[in-house]
């Protein structure tokens, strides 16, 4: 992907009031599979400058727009979330919607706890309690008092959630994947559960989503483009099909998203558990949740597959996702059973 004309993006912001600073110049954030983050400077200040990736994306995914919205008003209640500071949308600017927003430093965990972490006593554990407080107290914030009460449509949210997840897998599966995708689509048909209590939703939360300050707190929760209101533990579901346990098939060890199998991480259901605690939340279909969860990670990395198998990215990793996601699709089956929580 080539480098955006700089001087473009300079031109437009010149005609909100605000100055762009070559120097230093834009520095891409590495790292990732979805959206795109560069640092630039603009009245003197660091800013993230977050567009979608190059090329036909999925419908709901990479909503500029909608982060947009969420990032001028979360901030309001949740201090670690950093706010957007404008949007363009003018496609002759940069091709695509982009935003500047709130540049907040820290250290972000991805697969493995750094070495200076690993091992101490308490880090592991502190860290899984940090998720999930987080995760509450997303769900508790006030979208009517923010000015978000109307965002999404919270009402038919799981069944909707069901049948658009079954109809991308169908899109992209391939002879491993399809007959697992229609077991799981069916299960989920009939075993739909009632909607929950609407609440905020930030729809890709994991450990990688949050930058972290030197005492291991959130600086900033980012990634917010999916964002949306509807049944908390539509999130719940998707925090845990990344959480691996040490004993996990090798699908979720080959998964590396969070560094949850290292010792002293808690189990997935100790996580579910808490955050029952910290919200009041029934869990009696926890099940469904999770199954979906998976089911929905599954199609993501069939998704990211049909990119390589399409030839739109010539990143090796995407080789490797379709045999990642029949595995994970094969989870699912085990979670459904009830034979794995």
């Amino acid at each position: 992907m080539t480098d955006p004309d700089w001087t473009r993006v300079a031109a437009h912001l010149a005609a909100y009031g605000m100055a762009w600073d070559p120097d230093p110049p834009p520095r891409r954030f590495p790292g990732g599979l979805a959206n795109i983050n560069t640092l630039v400077h603009v009245d003197g200040r660091p800013l993230v400058l977050r567009r979608p990736p190059p090329g036909p994306l999925p419908p709901g995914a990479h909503d500029m727009a909608r982060e947009h919205r969420i990032l001028s008003r979360l901030p309001d209640a949740l201090p670690f979330v950093p706010r957007s500071i404008h949007l363009c949308t003018d496609l002759a600017v940069m091709g695509v919607p982009f935003q500047l927003i709130e540049y907040r430093p820290g250290r972000v965990i991805h697969a493995d706890l750094p070495p200076d972490l690993a091992g101490q006593p308490g880090i592991a554990a502190g860290l899984s309690e940090t998720m999930l407080q987080i995760l509450a107290a997303i769900h508790g914030a006030d979208t009517q008092a923010l000015g978000l009460g109307g965002l999404g449509r919270p009402e038919g949210f799981l069944r909707r959630a069901v049948e658009g997840w079954r109809r991308r897998g169908a899109a992209v599966q391939d002879a491993r994947s399809g007959p697992v995708l229609d077991e799981l689509g069916a299960w989920l048909t009939a075993k739909l559960v009632p909607d929950g209590p609407a609440v905020m939703l930030h729809n890709d939360f994991k450990l990688d989503n949050m930058i972290l300050d030197d005492a291991l707190q959130p600086n900033a929760v980012v990634d917010w483009d999916q964002g949306t209101r509807g049944d908390g533990l539509f999130d719940l579901g998707t925090m845990l099909s990344y959480w691996t346990e040490a004993t996990d098939p090798p699908a979720m060890q080959d998964l590396r998203q969070m560094p949850t199998a290292a010792p002293g991480f808690w189990t997935r259901e100790q996580a579910a558990l808490r955050y029952a605690a910290l919200t009041g939340r029934d869990l009696s279909d926890i099940r469904f949740h999770r199954v979906l969860g998976i089911m929905k990670l599954g199609v993501i990395f069939l998704q990211l597959h049909a990119l390589h198998v399409r030839g739109a990215t010539a990143d090796p990793r995407y080789a490797a996702f379709g045999p990642l996601a029949g595995g994970l699709l094969e989870f699912a089956l085990e979670v459904k059973a009830g034979r794995i929580f």
